[in-house]
């Protein structure tokens, strides 16, 4: 099926209240703009070199999420345009984002990466970590970022009670979260990006309303240049 075939048929099994994020990396500009043309504005890359160059060829009004891991000193490259970054693990990087953010007299939305596989090759944060990251005085005084979720990849394995168990796990903190919420102006937890390709549907029951799918819509992946 064409890419926009995938598209239609995935967005069947999405909820309207779940945003799909499109991921995009190693694809070439023509993929994504079939993807564009379908209707699709949200796209995930996981380098931001490459993202760069996407994004100064393509439509403006596409929406940029950062879904790879992030390195301090690579922020400058994408912060006059990303939307979202995803993995965010630490607050010296978010005190760079903030950094670059006002740059360009921006505020960027950032979820907090929260490590809740069994595998010990997955970054992210324990729940103790990110509780106070949200509580700290440290946090209070960057206006340029808006941290607006967490997001969570659940080990890769083909048990799916472990999976559910997982996702269950960052959606019980999420929740528990939301309601002990600092009135911090720069916290609006809204967003529970969790789910790829083969485990959306697990996720999507689980409480998750952001998913990353690429291979679903694009195909399979091409790491050779």
């Amino acid at each position: 099926m064409s890419i926009a075939q995938n598209l239609l048929e995935l967005k069947k099994s999405i909820p309207d209240h779940v945003t799909l994020v499109a991921v995009s990396k190693t694809k070439p500009i023509s993929d994504i703009s079939e993807a564009y043309q379908s209707g699709q504005r949200v796209f995930g890359e996981n380098k931001i070199q490459e993202m760069t160059d996407k994004q100064a060829a393509l439509p403006e009004d596409i929406k940029w999420h950062m879904i790879g891991h992030v390195q301090t000193n690579k922020v400058k490259y994408m912060a006059s345009y990303v939307d979202c970054i995803h993995g965010v693990d630490s607050l010296k990087l978010l005190k760079e984002i903030n950094k670059q953010a006002l740059k360009h007299q921006r505020v960027i939305h950032c979820l907090l990466q929260i490590r809740i596989a069994e595998e010990d090759t997955k970054f992210g944060m324990t729940e103790e970590q990110a509780s106070s990251l949200l509580s700290s005085s440290e946090l209070q005084v960057l206006n340029n970022i808006k941290i607006v979720g967490f997001m969570g990849m659940a080990s890769f394995t083909e048990n799916k009670e472990q999976i559910k168990n997982e996702f269950s796990i960052l959606n019980k903190f999420f929740e528990n979260t939301k309601k002990a919420e600092a009135q911090n102006s720069n916290i609006q937890l809204e967003t529970l990006s969790m789910g790829m390709s083969g485990d959306y549907q697990i996720a999507i029951a689980s409480g998750s309303n952001m998913v990353r799918i690429g291979s679903s819509i694009f195909g399979a992946r091409n790491y050779q240049k």
